[in-house]
């Protein structure tokens, strides 16, 4: 769900939020202030928007493709760990002052990262120049990926068959019972 979420979510704002905006927004402008911008503003974006770690990846490629700097794509990927629902946790657990500590420490250390990621990337010329992020339809092809899906399919099955015909579940329900249950038998 929250895939598909990611998706719906990132299709939205492809298709219904104009291109200047995230241009003006990410100060596409100011390419200078636009890689120390990116990184501060990614992760921002990624706590109000989060879907998932994987349904963001769709979300990425659309700011991409707005003109987000790269550093700052590398930020808002690196955003899990300060996701809305993440931050609810480490308050329920550590209380509210910790959390707040946690949410300001781990920003840091992303927005950091990011411009660090950044930089050695454009040291060694593998910063993209282009900005056409596509997500490809995905269809099914005849290709070593499927011929290996089908093999480990097969396989599955003969281990599921293996630990079926050997005793398997009466032995899970066995490790179930606590060891005193075990002894009065």
């Amino acid at each position: 769900m929250d895939i598909v979420g990611g998706l719906l979510i990132a299709g939205a704002l492809a298709a219904w939020v104009p291109n200047w905006f995230w241009q003006s927004f990410f100060l596409v402008d100011h390419p200078t202030i636009a890689k120390l911008w990116g990184p501060i503003i990614g992760p921002l974006v990624a706590v109000i928007s989060f879907v998932c770690s994987v349904g963001n990846i769709p979300l990425a490629a659309v700011l991409w493709n707005g003109g987000i700097s790269f550093g700052g794509v590398i930020a808002f990927i690196f955003a899990d760990l300060i996701v809305l629902p993440v931050l609810n946790i480490y308050r329920k657990y550590y209380g509210l002052t910790m959390a707040g500590f946690l949410f300001a420490t781990f920003y840091a250390a992303m927005a950091v990262a990011a411009l660090i990621v950044e930089g050695l990337f454009w040291v060694f010329g593998l910063v993209p120049l282009e900005r056409d992020a596509r997500m490809v339809e995905a269809s099914i092809t005849w290709n070593y990926t499927t011929w290996l899906n089908i093999a480990f399919l097969v396989l599955s099955a003969c281990l599921v068959w293996r630990f079926l015909r050997t005793g398997g579940p009466d032995m899970l329900c066995m490790m179930n019972k606590s060891p005193a249950v075990e002894q009065a038998h």
